[in-house]
């Protein structure tokens, strides 16, 4: 049904200023869900203002009270699950059980991360460095965090901005994506139970509003979770007046399979890691590089677990089970559809325009169905200079490489722009420990590929950008820290 969606700004729904509205879809049937507001400078000003405002006090709050806050919200996340999820599925096109399992339980364990995370916080033990001196550093806040998400994981990549930053005292202004902006707003408005008003604020709108949170001279930080494109221009942006800039960006992740696996026991692991969110995961496990010795065979037992893989809408009350999936409690699908008709177009571009010398194994034509869906599709026979190969295609594509040898393996592996995730494949030690060194990538799995932890950190390297996500690493990075020094034989006092 469609409804019109508000900004979120010092701890009340409020329209835009000059009331300026997007459709937003729902990607499995391609009809308007709602319509947000196109936020322009006015309404970034007021919520940096009204973040600003709100840091004042929220910044000295101590780690127990700001995590006493963040435990509620994770409360109410989970208590509130069903609520959440229907309307991320409705925004995304999710399948509801895989989203309430794969993303909104994790998104309340992340909270609760964080909110133990916020009282660990600390320095270096105090000291003599110089003689009658002792010194000590503080970690504090940066200040107004400008925050935009992407629309693979709306509420989840809310959470992992959002859970760092509060935790360590800042304030946000967060910009969830013009297409998938309801659970965001929805997080707001449940936090504003438990947070001052300001603390949190959600503008939605496009790129201008994006561009307009980074340049505006309030916020201390700018964290985006997006493309390489938007990671680059954030930084030139944010470089005008030297914000600090956090970014997690594109991915290709290699998985390299060695000759000592069994194909048959490894492909439906891989197409679960390759297909999961119909492949639009930066860190999907799309990029196979296959020994000599089992190329061919894993070629074919991917491209038969794409053939069982079963896209469709999130279940609805009352529908029936979708008939061979395997996800979840079997009444929903595998993946849903691609985020738009331009994500779609994107995807099968890349299949359309593969080489000759790429055979289509499974997959590689649009469904013939309302929404946006794209089938589970395997090629093989690339070559390491070929697009799919080197260009993120952000859907569910798996490519099958053939590698020759263990370094061949490595310098594939490495021979993109891209260092945000990785795994191995073997049942050798000494080759998983040897080959896990020489990736260039911030993740590297073994024998498994995409279990990510509140506990471990999540970025990457190269043009996958730069900062942690999640762990005590994400909760560093919205700090500053400050050294302090007493000099104890001061005796200028008055007498």
């Amino acid at each position: 049904m469609d409804r019109t969606l508000n900004n979120f700004v010092g701890g009340k729904s409020v329209p835009s200023r000059d009331g300026r509205t997007m459709p937003v879809l729902d990607p499995s049937t391609g009809e308007i869900l709602a319509h947000a507001p196109i936020s322009a400078e006015a309404d970034v000003d007021t919520a940096v203002r009204a973040a600003a405002e709100a840091f004042e006090e929220w910044r000295y709050t101590t780690p127990g009270e700001r995590s006493r806050a963040l435990l509620r919200l994770a409360d109410a996340v989970e208590s509130r699950a069903d609520q959440i999820a229907a309307m991320e599925c409705a925004n995304t096109g999710k399948p509801l059980q895989l989203t309430l399992d794969e993303e909104i339980a994790p998104s309340a364990d992340q909270i609760r991360f964080f909110a133990g995370a916020a009282r660990l916080l600390e320095g270096r033990a105090a000291g003599e460095y110089l003689a009658d001196h002792t010194s000590y550093v503080r970690r504090e806040p940066v200040g107004v965090c400008a925050q935009v998400t992407p629309w693979n994981y709306p509420l989840m990549m809310a959470v992992w901005k959002v859970a760092p930053a509060l935790a360590a005292g800042n304030t946000v202004v967060l910009k969830p994506a013009e297409t998938t902006p309801a659970s965001s707003l929805l997080l707001a408005e449940i936090a504003a139970e438990f947070l001052p008003p300001g603390v949190l604020n959600v503008v939605c709108g496009d790129r201008d509003t994006g561009r307009a949170m980074v340049a505006h001279p309030g916020p201390a930080m700018a964290s985006v979770t997006g493309s390489v494109r938007a990671g680059m221009e954030v930084a030139r942006a944010a470089a005008d007046s030297l914000k600090r800039v956090h970014l997690e960006l594109g991915g290709k992740a290699p998985v390299i399979v060695f000759d000592d696996v069994d194909p048959a026991e490894v492909a439906p692991a891989i197409a679960g890691a390759a297909y999961f969110n119909a492949g639009q995961d930066c860190t999907a496990a799309t990029r196979v590089l296959a020994g000599p010795g089992i190329a061919d065979e894993l070629a074919n037992a991917l491209a038969e677990a794409a053939r069982v893989t079963v896209t469709g809408p999130p279940r609805r009350p009352g529908a029936p089970a979708a008939a061979g999936s395997g996800a979840g409690s079997g009444a929903d699908a595998d993946f849903g559809p691609l985020n738009s008709a331009g994500q779609l177009e994107r995807v099968s571009g890349f299949v359309e325009r593969r080489p000759e010398h790429a055979r289509l194994l499974a997959g590689g034509t649009t469904d013939d169905r309302p929404g946006y869906f794209y089938p589970a599709t395997v090629i093989a026979g690339l070559r390491q200079e070929d697009e799919l190969v080197q260009q993120e295609v952000f859907g569910p594509v798996v490519t099958v490489q053939t590698f020759s040898s263990e370094d061949e393996a490595v310098t594939w592996a490495n021979g993109v722009e891209y260092g945000l995730a990785s795994s191995v494949w073997t049942t050798d030690h000494s080759r998983a420990m040897r080959v896990t060194r020489r990736l260039d990538f911030g993740c590297v799995w073994v024998n498994t590929h995409i279990p990510i932890v509140a506990e471990m950190p999540h970025g990457g390297f190269k043009k996958s950008g730069y900062g942690k996500d999640l762990s005590v690493y994400g909760l560093e990075d919205y700090t500053r820290i400050k050294h302090v020094m007493h000099n104890f034989a001061f005796q200028g006092g008055r007498r």
